[in-house]
């Protein structure tokens, strides 16, 4: 086995493993990298059938290639597909004038919404530990409480790859099987397996996009990788971090860590 088997191995069995211990669960899909990759695994993991939903929490602001892309491969692949968003704070007005009021009524207030009603006890997630470092201190299984919020000060031990893969009654738990990959092992898989990927990425006119999500709160960085080829190299020597172009990420040197505590994604 390479070092992308391997990868995709582990990922494999904590997939097998989560919906083992959770029937009712769905899998986050922001359309980005990191979660199309998650979803190619998924697929994998049940020989093509996703015996879960996949979940898009829309907030309106989305590009409208994402929506695009989404409604696509959601039929292409027979996805069972949910949408989530906060109606009411849309209706209202909310925007991106304050990222943090933003991102948690459009954002966490809906993913709140939507598993309540449909009850998931489980969500999967596409996050890795090298994109932020908030992120560092997840857990491959990860609890929150009855509100969904994340206490990352006291977090399960994970050793010898033993995950808490049991829930109490109030607990509700983010499972995040692609934690271990970097940016570059995205890429090299995507590559591997020739997983379609939003053209968002690829270099046009001088710019891409390295990381995607609301159009009013991303900007590209300069770059001429119009091709996976050209982005695997540009990784290798750039000094340019993943999320610099997410206007969240600048606001406060603790925006992540606010908005993943209150159960952001």
């Amino acid at each position: 086995m390479d070092h992308l088997d391997e990868l995709e191995s582990k990922s494999i069995y904590i997939i097998r493993e989560a919906y083992k211990q959770f029937h009712d669960i769905a899998m986050l899909w922001s359309i980005g990298k990191d979660s199309s990759v998650l979803l190619w695994l998924c697929r994998k993991a049940f020989f093509g059938k996703l015996p879960f939903p996949v979940m898009h929490i829309d907030t309106s602001y989305k590009f409208p290639e994402m929506i695009r892309w989404r409604d696509e491969y959601a039929k292409k692949w027979g996805l069972k597909l949910i949408v989530g968003r906060n109606e009411e704070a849309i209706k209202a007005g909310m925007g991106p004038e304050s990222k943090l009021a933003c991102c948690t009524a459009l954002k966490t207030e809906a993913l709140k919404m939507t598993i309540d009603k449909y009850k998931f006890k489980a969500l999967l997630l596409g996050i890795r530990r090298d994109e932020h470092g908030i992120r560092a201190k997840e857990r491959v299984f990860s609890p929150r409480n009855q509100e969904f919020k994340w206490d990352y000060k006291n977090q399960p031990p994970e050793l010898w790859d033993q995950y808490k893969s049991k829930q109490s009654d109030e607990e509700h738990i983010r499972v995040h099987p692609i934690l271990h990959w970097t940016e570059k092992d995205i890429w090299d898989y995507i590559k591997r397996e020739n997983i379609p990927i939003i053209p968002l990425y690829f270099a046009k006119n001088g710019e891409r996009y390295r990381s995607i999500g609301c159009k009013c709160c991303c900007n590209p960085v300069c770059s001429n990788a119009d091709n996976i080829d050209k982005v695997v190299e540009e990784l290798k020597t750039t000094t340019t971090s993943e999320r610099a172009g997410r206007a969240q990420d600048k606001e406060s040197a603790y925006m992540m860590q606010k908005l993943r505590s209150l159960g952001y994604m």
